[in-house]
């Protein structure tokens, strides 16, 4: 262990002599507390400590020990459903202990050790060993499984470390703890449950996939209009109220992906008790029972240490990538990625860092590319599976996107989802616009669409097309108002308001409408746009179009959300007939005008 002595402290940048020979991201216990602090930067014998641990108090002289391990995290089971702050310490634990407030070198442990799983050896391997055969430990095998959750089974794998050494020992069916070994290779390595990983190193895989696939969500603007593919990365940028959170929960608690990750990295105090309050109340919708038996929270407001938001989106995405590499798909909710960008703006000011536009360091690029670029679809060394997809929330000022978080992000993302303030304020939710907005895995995730319906692509641009038509349209109605235009021009305004009523917006509590399967989505939007192109059809051919806004369906279209359930196709088929009676009557009616004129 090497001792320095601090000589310098500027909030939580400490400077300490003698720790020259120590290792970059080393971790470093910094005073009588022992505060956990990372070394970020050496110069000669002097290394630049970022801390933390509120450091209040802390001394010119006192002593900075390196334990000479980076960062680290430790995965293994018992980390679904439990609440941790950035460096992996338990909330749940330090109240128990400390009361509601963090004390400066509080610990926990980050797993239970004392808690006993039932680790169930895999089969086939155990009957291997059993026959002396030479079983090579390679990185990722799966050596037994242990019921962590209702809904998630964490699988024990071969650390990286302890992969190239025959297997010679598997521990038996029974009780272990997380630190207890239950695996032992050749060359004298243990394998325990749970394994150490240092959270800035991306963990390995067998390679990566295209992202073909999208995540489902069950929001229809997300899923027809603007697709997120499993192993994407997304943004959504908003203005304080716009629904940034709300949109966040609902895609947490109606994704297809089986574990989620949120972070909190620097939110107000009462936007993240109400995540905390609300997740362990919201019931999965696949299994019925507490979304929190496949959810891992990571909570840092506002009012703790502004350093550990810095390293609380790589604790997240570390913790996202153990379970990927077991086979799961993961989605990692990251609110707000922008207060984390201020956090690296107060500690590069700190560090007396040239500051780039508008006070941010220079590196803010680099290192949202760091966080985003560890998504991804993957090839486990099982040969399995897995997806790491990240939604990164940003809070530009003022809804101002042209600020630089907002801006870089957006060079490393690929699906953008703007949320409108004036659709907020409207209570259209989600709140996401259709005109800034955009999504470039529209072309990956096709093939995956077309096989629920042939005419995705086809609806999805036409409607696109329609809003944009209408966008321009509505501001010459500003000017002059609608009945100036002609018929035609205004079908594509009741059409839009079809389209923006009864298809984008959705209510989050209605038992109906508050998630969309596939097939419902393309259903109710190729109605709207059968409506559309045969009434436009009608008009051409002399029908007013009063005729046409009379009839009964044309108000049922923007209600089929909420009336029809997602498994009833039956209800579908009758409605899809009712439409087409009602318009084949207006169609004969005016070819027999036509044909008399």
């Amino acid at each position: 262990m090497i001792e320095g002595r601090i000589h310098r402290v500027s909030g939580p940048i400490v400077r300490a002599k003698g720790l020259g020979s120590a290792g970059l991201f080393d971790v470093v216990e910094v005073g009588e507390n022992k505060i956990i602090g990372e070394i970020i930067r050496i110069e000669g014998d002097d290394a630049v400590i970022q801390v933390y641990e509120d450091d209040t108090g802390l001394k010119v002289g006192s002593v900075a020990r390196s334990t000479g391990r980076p960062l680290s995290v430790l995965l293994g089971p018992g980390l679904i459903g439990t609440i941790y702050d950035g460096i992996q310490r338990p909330l749940d634990a330090l109240y128990n202990q400390d009361g509601p407030f963090l004390k400066p070198g509080s610990r926990g442990e980050a797993l239970d050790v004392n808690k006993k799983w039932e680790f169930v050896p895999d089969p086939v391997l155990a009957d291997q060993l059993r026959q002396k055969k030479e079983i090579i430990a390679a990185s990722g095998m799966v050596l037994g499984t242990v019921k962590e959750s209702e809904s998630i089974t964490c699988k024990i794998m071969v650390p990286p470390d302890a992969a190239g050494s025959p297997l010679i020992e598997l521990s038996p069916q029974g009780e272990y703890t997380c630190l207890q070994s239950i695996a032992k290779t050749a060359a004298g390595k243990d394998i325990p449950m749970a394994q150490w990983w240092p959270v800035r190193f991306p963990r390995p895989v067998a390679k990566k996939l295209a992202p073909d696939t999208p995540l489902l969500t069950g929001l229809r603007v997300i899923d027809v209009f603007f697709p997120l593919s499993k192993g994407g990365t997304a943004a959504i940028p908003g203005g304080f109220g716009t629904g940034k959170t709300m949109t966040q929960h609902a895609i947490a608690k109606w994704c297809d992906a089986d574990v989620i990750v949120y972070i909190g990295c620097g939110e107000r105090g009462n936007e993240m008790t109400d995540v905390l309050t609300e997740f362990p109340h919201l019931i999965d919708p696949r299994s019925g029972r507490s979304l929190m038996e496949r959810t891992i929270l990571i909570a840092n407001t506002s009012n703790m240490p502004v350093a550990a938001r810095e390293v609380s989106i790589y604790t997240g995405v570390t913790l996202a990538e153990f379970y990927r590499d077991m086979g799961y798909h993961v989605a990692i909710m990251a609110d707000s990625t922008s207060r984390w960008a201020e956090a690296l703006r107060e500690l590069s000011g700190r560090m007396e860092e040239m500051p780039a536009e508008e006070g941010f360091p220079a590196y803010l690029p680099t290192r949202l590319a760091e966080f985003y670029e560890r998504a991804g679809r993957v090839q486990t060394f099982t040969n399995q599976e897995g997806s790491v997809s990240i939604i990164g929330a940003v809070s530009p000022p003022g809804g101002d996107f042209s600020e630089p978080v907002t801006q870089h992000t957006k060079r490393f993302i690929r699906c953008f989802w703007a949320l409108d303030r004036d659709l907020a304020n409207a209570r259209h939710y989600p709140a996401i616009s259709w005109i800034d907005s955009y999504s470039e895995y529209a072309e990956e995730v096709q093939p995956w669409w077309e096989r629920v319906n042939p005419l995705w692509a086809t609806l999805r641009r036409s409607a696109l097309d329609l809003l944009k038509k209408e966008q321009r349209l509505s501001e010459i109605v500003r000017l002059i108002g609608p009945d100036a235009l002609p018929d035609d021009q205004r079908l594509i305004l009741i059409t839009a308001d079809l389209i923006k009523n009864g298809f984008l917006q959705q209510n989050s509590f209605d038992e109906i409408d508050m998630y969309c399967v596939p097939d419902k989505q393309i259903q109710i939007l190729s109605l709207i746009l059968e409506f559309h192109e045969r009434a436009m059809a009608i008009i051409k051919m002399g029908a007013p179009l009063m005729t046409i806004t009379a009839l009964p369906v044309r108000e049922r279209l923007a209600r089929l959300k909420s009336e029809i359930k997602n498994e009833d196709k039956e209800a579908f088929i009758v409605f899809e007939r009712e439409l087409r009676d009602s318009l084949e009557t207006l169609e004969r009616k005016y070819k027999t005008k036509e044909a008399v004129l």
